[in-house]
């Protein structure tokens, strides 16, 4: 498969090295040329260029990865989709849950694979969980409790993120959006939405924490929080069923060493029976997340997430913003 990038920054940079031997690198596009020369130049006979209409128009192009700022992330996909080609497009795929609607319609329409970039969903530890989940041993699921932060650095609060133009919101749609995914992707749709989202810390026009409390129509309940004041890295992701629990935390990296503990409750209850597995060394999620898009083009599958994961995370982050808006309005 030939991929085009557009977007050549660090998460365009982490999907060209994720790419695989049987995939090859065609062009490199991004507003600043240098960013595209530095991509291509690791990869032999790749192109860089400026423009990312080029890079969407050619012919030797079978897929595009898009990892641009979130303005452009919706619009360069519509252009790809309509050109007839696969895409990966970073999360949360647009601004709005509306710049979303074109491009539904278009991937249907052209017959492409749109796949969204959640790849916290191809962590080994998620896959195992996933994997346990299937083979019913936590019993009927109860609640998902789930943190996600960071803590910023020198100058986030000028960054492209800080700009509500250019992202769209803050920590509920950078951070946020994984967790709400995450939790759709275990408990499903979700009916019920309560939360808060305000600014504490950074001088800037969006949100640093996002704070919320989503229900099924069964009552499943996801209890989340975003944040980017956590000071100390942190990935902590619980999943309670009748019978058992499930506790991912860590990511790799700063986040800590990625780990899966299984507690599996005991008919006498008291301490659960415990099974740990530990995932360390180098972020394996973007070469197996596109391993799985390959899969998908290969055999004219909509992808898993897709366009409509990204669409319902979405409309769950605006509803917070609404929510929070008339509070402060009032």
């Amino acid at each position: 498969m030939r991929f085009a990038i557009i977007g050549c920054g660090l998460i365009g940079q982490k999907r060209a090295r994720s790419l695989a031997p049987t995939h090859h690198l065609t062009i490199a596009a991004d507003v600043a040329t240098s960013r595209a020369e530095t991509l291509a130049a690791v990869y032999p006979g790749t192109l860089a260029v400026s423009d990312w209409r080029e890079a969407i128009d050619r012919k030797d192009v079978d897929a595009v990865i898009v990892a641009t700022t979130n303005d452009a992330l919706a619009p360069v996909t519509l252009a790809a989709i309509q050109s007839g080609k696969h895409v990966i497009v970073e999360k949360p795929a647009a601004r709005t849950s509306a710049e979303l609607e074109p491009l539904l319609a278009a991937a249907r329409h052209h017959k492409v694979c749109v796949q969204t970039g959640f790849n916290h969903r191809y962590h080994p530890a998620f896959q195992k969980a996933r994997e346990l989940f299937e083979a019913g041993v936590l019993g009927p699921l109860m609640f998902i409790r789930g943190r996600y932060g960071h803590g910023g650095r020198l100058g986030y609060e000028k960054e492209w993120r800080a700009i509500p133009e250019l992202s769209g919101g803050g920590e509920l749609l950078d951070q946020g959006v994984h967790l709400i995914d995450l939790a759709g992707w275990f408990l499903g749709l979700f009916v019920n939405v309560e939360g808060f989202s305000h600014t504490y810390f950074w001088d800037m026009p969006v949100e640093d924490n996002g704070f919320l409390l989503l229900r099924t129509a069964t009552n499943q309940v996801a209890f989340l929080h975003a944040s980017c004041t956590e000071w100390k890295n942190l990935f902590s992701f619980e999943i309670y069923g009748r019978d058992a629990k499930l506790h991912i935390e860590g990511l790799g990296g700063s986040y800590g060493v990625e780990r899966l503990s299984f507690y599996r409750m005991l008919p006498q209850m008291g301490p659960p029976e415990t099974t740990i597995w530990e995932f360390p060394g180098e972020d394996t999620s973007w070469r197996r997340e596109l391993e799985a898009f390959t899969r998908f083009v290969e055999r004219g599958e909509t992808p898993q997430p897709g366009l409509a994961e990204a669409a319902a995370s979405l409309r769950v982050v605006e509803s917070v913003y609404r929510i929070s808006k008339h509070d402060h309005h009032t």
